[in-house]
């Protein structure tokens, strides 16, 4: 097992490791201006949310690795402290990627990218059309990270105004996640999409106390069926099913066949129990599973 000491490898070698290991990584793809009305496009996938009330978006628009110079993006805001945050998707990542190049200082990566730029109502650069969704935000502070190769600058962004495409909307009016199609930086080439057939959903813990995988017996926390993940399921409901609903659940028919099948041979039956209770996790029939779980 490779144990890695940061200091005694190169910056480069360390953003390769790190790259892959921290991701997925949403995109920021930040339109600037500069005080001569200069418009610059660079995507940034070191991006997240970090505050609701105020709203903060941040960003970091690190030093080159290869020569320790400094992207025009940061250049830009140190000029005019504004930016718009273009969330990226699957339609326009090629575009995104384009928008990445190095060119020169007074380029309009908007042009070279085929972007199409759209007016601001708050800040001074452009939005991006292709976006489902474009924050336009002011700078409130720039933090330095460091003076070497590969250093981040954290540019901390409060988002002032939101827009939202339409076509991403559900139809109670609220942003369908399947509709977003974001894309996410990954290491080196590689990037993710996120669309209907990889989402999934947890129940959040947050609202309730579940019981904690603790609190379940012996059996089942060692089961040889059941995964960290569904074990987690269980642990993340409020209560320990009552002996009623147990035998209750014992009389359905896709219970009552497994049990009928199984009678005098325990090892059998808690395999079996343990499977199905598996397939009832799968189709989100949560407190079931226990149930059938606690037969045993």
């Amino acid at each position: 097992m490779p144990i890695i000491n940061p200091s005694d490898i190169s910056p480069i070698q360390l953003q390769g490791y790190l790259n892959f290991i921290i991701a997925p990584r949403p995109i920021c793809l930040a339109s600037t201006i500069d005080s001569d009305g200069n418009v610059n496009l660079s995507p940034f996938s070191y991006f997240n949310l970090f505050s609701v009330n105020p709203p903060v978006c941040v960003f970091s628009p690190s030093r080159r690795v290869r020569d320790n110079t400094t992207k025009h993006t940061l250049e830009n805001i140190r000029e005019v402290p504004e930016c718009v945050i273009n969330i990226v998707n699957y339609d326009m990542v090629q575009q995104t990627s384009l928008s990445s190049v190095e060119y020169a200082q007074g380029v309009n990566e908007f042009i070279k990218s085929g972007l199409t730029p759209i007016p601001s109502e708050v800040v001074k650069p452009p939005r991006v059309a292709e976006s489902y969704v474009q924050l336009e935000c002011t700078v409130k502070e720039m933090i330095a990270l460091g003076d070497g190769a590969g250093a981040g600058n954290l540019v901390i962004a409060e988002i002032k105004r939101i827009h939202i495409n339409d076509a991403v909307l559900g139809a109670d009016g609220t942003i369908d996640q399947a509709k977003m199609d974001h894309v996410a930086r990954l290491g080196g080439d590689w990037y993710c999409r996120v669309n209907q057939d990889n989402l999934f959903k947890v129940a959040k813990p947050n609202i309730k106390i579940g019981i904690g995988v603790d609190a379940l017996p012996y059996a089942i926390r060692n089961s040889r069926v059941l995964t960290g993940n569904n074990l987690g399921q269980l642990g993340n409901l409020e209560t320990i099913p009552s002996d009623e609903a147990i035998e209750a659940f014992a009389l359905t028919p896709e219970i009552k066949e497994v049990l009928d099948a199984t009678i005098g041979d325990s090892q059998t039956r808690e395999l079996q129990l343990h499977l199905k209770a598996k397939q009832l996790l799968n189709e989100g029939r949560v407190e079931e599973a226990l149930i059938v779980l606690l037969m045993e």
